[in-house]
């Protein structure tokens, strides 16, 4: 193969004949591009072609399975991800339209080290990108990225003989009674399930109502133009619609998927979102009960409160704090052994005996229906209720192009262990640590807190605040500590959302 350009244009015969790859694409632990904007088909057949040869490389079986999420262009560009990797010689096992924890069941249930699922997750339309692992149930991080990168952009794939296809015929059917098992959810329970048209809604609605609950489908219809709003269930157009359907249908939750079907976000009963990391907190303490003195992975982005939690400390859990990344995550979580893994962004890794160790969005809103299952006297606003205060605000993210994100970024985390250093203070409150392992994590003498990092997949920043004292002190957080500290870089654009 041709050693991709950057500089290719549709419409033109270079185009058409020439791998186009903008180096950008690499994230920290996936592959995300604007189809024929940042990369062209025969970039994407490159791209397969390298994964073979790292795959090759490092003496790794070369069976891999693969699958596609519900966009117009997916399935073109899947193919021509599956030509390159046969070129390299790769055994293809294509599970069709997916879910991504669909491919990565498939790595367990059809012997395949390998996975590489095309997908944009929640990324708009008109994003394509590759999720990719060789090892389940880890997927790829910097390094391995860093590599398959070097091999793409030098043109230095090997071609092979041995490539194979083999189509995986109603693997959906094998996935839904994997997710759902025994599981049998006694107390009456009325679910919203939104899926914003995506490819959950082939997969999520029939599985919880396989779990004994009544279903209430929520824009479950495949329209891959996203009518209503993108599948995200951390922006906030999802979980608007979301607690209106519960508050006019009365249902006890509403749970929410991704466009790829790894993330769950929660509406409880009076139709307020409960963010994963304090969902997540509830299942800890659920968890904690029935699995004593187990540890739990949670990444910067989420509540303070998992170190102070009474509840927790009673039941022997350990929590770690961690790099954001559903790759960071799902890795910290198998290296320590722990029960599970949280993340803001609705990732939850339930490891075994609830679940393999990858993030499936399906998986967690089982556990949370368990969890009410467990707790028939209290609803969901109960449970939520009885945790600490806490004022977590949604995730911000103000743009910021991927060429210069990381440069941006280590100046305002200078600037803060700079603050910190010197025994500064933000809104009346000393600074009393920065951690830096992603971004930097201001922590305040009260508790609360502030973080700043760039995003993984996307031209961004992103921004979280915690206050440990009220709502408006949140506000305050953002409004006059760190939004005018990204003001003070030019490079620093308009936010996707604010409070």
């Amino acid at each position: 193969m041709l050693k991709p350009r950057q500089d290719l244009v549709p419409n033109t015969f270079e185009f058409e004949t020439v791998p186009l790859v903008k180096p950008t694409g690499f994230r920290e632990y996936d592959a995300r591009w604007i189809l024929e904007k940042e990369i062209n088909l025969l970039g994407i057949q490159a791209l397969g072609l390298a994964l073979a040869t790292y795959v090759h490389e490092n003496g790794i079986q070369p069976r891999i399975v693969v699958g596609h999420d519900f966009r117009s262009y997916s399935s073109t560009v899947k193919h021509a991800l599956i030509i390159g990797l046969m070129e390299g010689g790769m055994e293809v096992l294509d599970v069709g339209l997916a879910l991504s924890p669909v491919a990565y069941f498939g790595q367990f249930a059809l012997e395949a080290p390998c996975v590489a699922m095309v997908t944009a997750s929640h990324n708009e339309n008109g994003w394509t990108g590759v999720k990719m692992g060789t090892n389940p149930p880890i997927t790829f991080g910097p390094e391995e990225i860093g590599r398959l990168k070097e091999i793409v952009l030098s043109g230095t794939g090997v071609t092979r003989p041995g490539g194979r296809l083999e189509r995986v015929e109603n693997f959906r059917e094998q996935y839904l009674q994997e997710v759902v098992g025994d599981i049998k959810i006694t107390r009456p329970l009325k679910v919203v399930c939104a899926t914003g048209n995506g490819t959950a809604g082939a997969f999520a609605p029939e599985a919880l109502r396989r779990m004994g609950v009544e279903v209430i489908e929520m824009d479950a219809e495949l329209d891959y133009t996203f009518p209503k709003y993108n599948p995200n269930p951390e922006d906030h157009a999802m979980l608007v619609q979301m607690a209106q359907r519960v508050k006019e249908t009365g249902a006890d939750l509403a749970l929410g998927f991704d466009g790829d079907g790894d993330r769950c976000g929660v509406v409880d009963e009076t139709g307020e979102e409960i963010f994963a990391d304090k969902i997540g907190l509830l299942l800890a303490r659920d968890l904690s009960a029935i699995h004593p003195n187990a540890t739990f992975v949670v990444d910067v982005k989420s509540t303070g409160l998992y170190k102070t939690d009474e509840v927790l400390k009673a039941n022997g859990a350990t929590t770690v704090y961690w790099k954001t990344g559903h790759s960071y995550i799902k890795r910290k979580t198998a290296e320590l052994g722990a029960l599970a893994g949280f993340e803001k962004s609705g990732h939850f890794f339930l490891a075994d005996p609830i679940g393999r160790g990858y993030d499936d969005g399906l998986v967690a809103a089982a556990a949370v229906l368990q969890m009410l299952d467990r707790n028939p006297g209290k609803s969901l606003s109960q449970l939520k209720t009885a945790l600490p205060d806490a004022w977590t605000s949604l995730t911000m993210s103000p743009h910021c192009d991927d060429e210069i994100k990381y440069d941006v970024l280590a100046k305002v985390v200078a600037e803060y262990e700079k603050l910190g250093a010197e025994g500064g203070s933000i809104l009346g409150r000393k600074i009393v640590e920065v951690i830096t392992v992603n971004g930097a994590r201001v922590h305040l003498e009260d508790g609360s807190w502030v973080l700043v990092r760039a995003s993984s997949n996307k031209p961004e920043l992103v921004v979280v605040v915690e206050s440990m004292r009220s709502e408006d002190d949140m506000r305050a957080l953002f409004r006059e500590e760190v939004k005018p500290r990204l003001a003070a870089h030019p490079e620093v654009g308009a936010y996707n959302q604010e409070i």
